[in-house]
C-alpha cells in the first residue's frame, strides 16, 4: 500500500529528526502549547494554549484515522488514543503546575503540603 502524502511527510520528519513517533508527539504537544501561549499572549495558566494543543492533536489524528481507513481498510482507534495522550500529557501537566503550585507562578502553594 502506498502511503498518503501526509504520512509520507510524517515519515520524512521521523527520518530527518531520528526521533520516535511518540517523542514527536510529545514535542508537537509542547511546541504547540508554548507557541499558542505566545501567539495568543496568554499565560500557560490559561486553558487556551491547552485547547490549541487539543485542536491540533484532534486534527492530526482525524487525518491519521482517514489515512488508516484508506490504506488499511480500518481505523486504528487505540493508536490514535495513544497519540492523543502523548500529545496532551505534558501540556496538561504544565497547565496544572502553573495553576496549582508556585513552581510556575500559580497557586498559593498551600494545597496538600507544607507550601514550600
Amino acid at each position: 500500500m502506498e502511503p498518503t502524502t501526509f504520512q509520507s511527510i510524517k515519515l520524512a520528519i521521523i527520518a530527518a529528526s531520528q526521533l520516535s513517533r511518540d517523542a514527536l508527539h510529545v514535542y508537537v504537544g509542547l511546541g504547540t502549547f508554548l507557541a499558542a501561549a505566545m501567539l495568543f499572549r496568554r499565560s500557560i495558566r490559561s486553558f487556551l494554549p491547552l485547547l490549541a494543543v487539543l485542536v491540533v492533536a484532534l486534527l492530526v489524528e482525524a487525518v491519521d484515522l482517514r489515512d488508516d481507513l484508506v490504506t488499511r481498510g480500518h481505523m486504528r482507534w487505540l493508536a490514535s488514543t495513544h497519540d492523543l495522550l502523548n500529545t496532551l500529557f505534558w501540556p496538561t501537566v504544565l497547565l496544572l503546575l502553573a495553576r496549582h503550585t508556585r513552581w510556575l507562578g500559580g497557586g498559593d502553594g498551600t494545597r496538600g503540603g507544607r507550601g514550600d
